[in-house]
């Protein structure tokens, strides 16, 4: 787990025995599913699903949806996340996207533009669960009409 200074956690006091890096001139377009840790310090475009720990660094940039445990953004994020136990933002980060967690720390300096819904852990697993469903059901209805 993260180590806690005053509130803000930061990504120096994780414990690094099994964490993935994308390291700051890596790129990565696609799915991610893991187990343990990533830390994110390149760029990532597509969608990450892990009950895990997500790390962006400073120099990270990442795009699209993240349904995780817990997140701990120093860079730039764009798109939805939903955590079912913990956002942290710390500065100098940007986050633009809605958010969805039962527990959310904003450290003065770092930027949030969008919507945030707070409840209880299971209410964030079960929507983000529920949402899940719904947008895979619309993909293979959209991907069957084209093979059609």
């Amino acid at each position: 787990m993260f180590g806690d200074k005053n509130g803000v956690l930061d990504m120096k006091d994780t414990n690094c025995d099994n964490t993935t890096v994308l390291k700051e001139d890596a790129s990565f377009e696609g799915k991610l599913i893991f187990e343990g840790n990533v830390h994110v310090n390149g760029k990532f475009k597509g969608e990450i699903y892990s009950s895990g720990e997500l790390m962006v660094g400073k120099s990270g940039y990442l795009e699209g949806l993240v349904e995780i445990g817990t997140i701990v953004i120093q860079g730039e994020v764009r798109g939805n996340i939903k955590a079912s136990h913990q956002i942290v933002i710390n500065s100098p980060a940007t986050v633009r996207g809605d958010i969805i967690a039962p527990s959310l720390i904003i450290e003065e300096g770092a930027v949030f533009e969008g919507n945030c819904s707070m409840g209880k852990a299971s209410d964030a697993r079960k929507s983000a669960r529920n949402e899940f469903v719904v947008d895979n059901v619309v993909e293979m209805a959209k991907t069957a009409s084209e093979d059609y």
